[in-house]
């Protein structure tokens, strides 16, 4: 037990010992002109990291994407649940479709309201010359069919 309690005592001693002399060192080493400089680029980055912070809005949505029709015409359909204590108002969905990759179109819808905890579907249907081609082209065994969806709600709320 006297050795657990000695070892315990050293280490702290130790630790103790680092962290005071770390600033000590630094400050005796160093002239008041490169900290006035360190002080403006910390007091510059503090306020860079504030402004995004408040900046960052919060998440009050999830979503799920499912998948109709994707021929040469691709229905996708999108549940938009409100998982705040808030309405949402003037809910709109933005879906950009790629395919191998490649961007072949984009649609849009508007929801509308959205209800505290509860959700609404969102649907729209993606048709391209680029699309229909891309599906003759699997068709005929050229290419594969690797198709990616990105989607992006927006939404407004008053406090």
């Amino acid at each position: 037990m006297r050795n657990r309690l000695a070892g315990t005592l050293l280490l702290t001693s130790v630790a103790t010992a680092c962290v005071v002399a770390a600033p000590l060192a630094a400050h005796a080493t160093s002239t008041h002109e490169t900290d006035t400089t360190t002080y403006r680029t910390n007091i510059a980055a503090v306020e860079s990291s504030t402004t995004a912070i408040e900046s960052a809005a919060p998440h009050l949505v999830r979503y799920k994407i499912y998948w109709g029709r994707c021929k040469d015409t691709c229905h996708i359909k999108v549940r938009i649940t409100n998982i705040s204590r808030k309405t949402l108002y003037s809910v709109s969905l933005n879906a950009r479709l790629k395919v191998n990759k490649r961007n072949v179109g984009s649609c849009y819808d508007y929801v509308g309201t959205i209800r505290s905890k509860r959700h609404r579907w969102a649907r729209c249907t993606v048709r391209s010359s680029t699309l229909a081609s891309m599906w003759n082209r699997w068709l005929d065994g050229e290419i594969r069919w690797d198709r990616k969806v990105n989607t992006s709600v927006h939404y407004e709320y008053y406090r």
